[in-house]
């Protein structure tokens, strides 16, 4: 780096310690994101209001009841008297799922002429939540099953003997908590949004501010402007990603079970590659509300929605596969989701990192080829 570039750099430095707004902003408002998504999107399903309907009102029934109730997944909301009031529960979103007990629930359990039959009904208005009910009350009732079979062979003095044993063992995220798979998604849309619309307005600033034109007639070339400017944004989104890594520690306990020298180089070649991004924007733009617009809706909406964040990308079709690559956002997620919850090497990753380099070269390319045709 050249006397001219750290030139540049400092003078950007200087421009942003001097707006205290600014500052916080970059500095502070990544992490405000990451606590207000961070617990926003969240496809945990738990506490679900459960209706209750017992018309067999027996100790079994109860005990079917409170399998149900004693765990954190459902929550009685309501217990139901009469049939009209199973439809009125689930219209007026008293209940997301009505348990139903027939009459003759005990009698057939201990009967072996006929099966115990309970029902459910399920809201399916939210597709996902509701497959998610019906896996959980499948599973509240597998569970009960054993312990009625284990709790009659007791008493006829015989075991139960299950033929094969199902021990499944969750790896990298053992809990299962949606948070640490939606973290790292989270960590890649704030950098880039944070790198891109900060890069972008701060040489459109110079334009609007008329001193485009002294740093024009500089010795300065356009590369060297273009990466003096970048270096002080590039700075702070790496200070950003220390914020938010450690907030994501205390709220969320995500932690890094990788290399943390990994998870640096692949952080600084995406910020790099975001604030590529930004530099683009801001040699097309000339206003800072055109430059904010384009920014935001080159970062924000490729990379909530094409970059494998919420949406697998996998489950795509194979022309919205394509388009995907279009935002470097879907690469640093693979790394950040490497490192962090699978804490593999570079092996497993190390094209996602070729995929980012060459996005630097063809936005800082096409950036420099722009402002060099506008300067002519």
């Amino acid at each position: 780096m050249n006397a001219r570039t750290r030139a540049i750099a400092k003078k950007e430095i200087k421009q942003l310690l001097r707006d205290k707004r600014m500052m916080f902003v970059i500095l502070f408002f990544p992490v405000f994101l990451l606590a207000i998504f961070g617990y926003a999107v969240n496809f945990d399903v738990k506490h679900i209001q459960l209706a209750v309907y017992d018309m067999d009102k027996s100790d079994k029934s109860r005990e079917f009841i409170n399998s149900l109730s004693s765990s954190e997944y459902f929550d009685i909301s309501k217990i139901i008297e009469r049939d009209d009031e199973i439809k009125t529960a689930l219209d007026e979103k008293d209940a997301q799922c009505v348990l139903v007990v027939p009459k003759d629930f005990s009698k057939n359990l201990y009967g072996k002429r006929e099966e115990a039959k309970v029902q459910f009904l399920i809201d399916g208005v939210d597709g996902n939540t509701a497959t998610i009910i019906k896996n959980y009350v499948g599973a509240a009732t597998q569970s009960f099953n054993s312990n009625f079979q284990k709790e009659i062979l007791a008493k006829n003095g015989a075991k139960l003997y299950v033929p094969v044993s199902l021990e499944p063992i969750f790896m990298f995220n053992q809990e299962l908590k949606s948070a640490k798979f939606l973290i790292p998604g989270l960590i890649a849309m704030i950098l880039i949004i944070t790198s891109v619309v900060s890069v972008s307005l701060s040489l459109v600033r110079e334009k609007e501010r008329g001193t485009i034109e002294q740093i024009n007639v500089s010795s300065l070339n356009t590369f060297e402007l273009l990466i003096g400017k970048a270096l002080p944004y590039i700075i702070i989104a790496l200070i950003d990603a220390v914020f938010i890594l450690v907030a994501g520690y205390f709220l969320f306990d995500v932690v890094t079970s990788g290399s943390y020298l990994l998870l640096f180089i692949s952080t600084l070649i995406f910020i790099i590659a975001s604030t590529s991004l930004g530099i683009l924007v801001s040699v097309i733009a000339d206003s800072q509300q055109v430059a904010f617009t384009i920014a935001t809706f080159a970062s924000l909406l490729p990379s909530l929605i094409l970059s494998g964040f919420i949406f697998p990308i996998e489950g795509m079709p194979f022309l919205i596969q394509l388009l995907t690559n279009i935002t470097p956002a879907k690469f640093y997620i693979v790394c950040l989701r490497a490192v962090m919850l699978r804490g593999v090497g570079l092996e497993a990753f190390w094209q996602q990192l070729v995929y980012l380099t060459m996005f630097i070269i063809f936005f800082l390319g096409l950036a420099t080829i722009i402002r060099r045709k506008k300067s002519a």
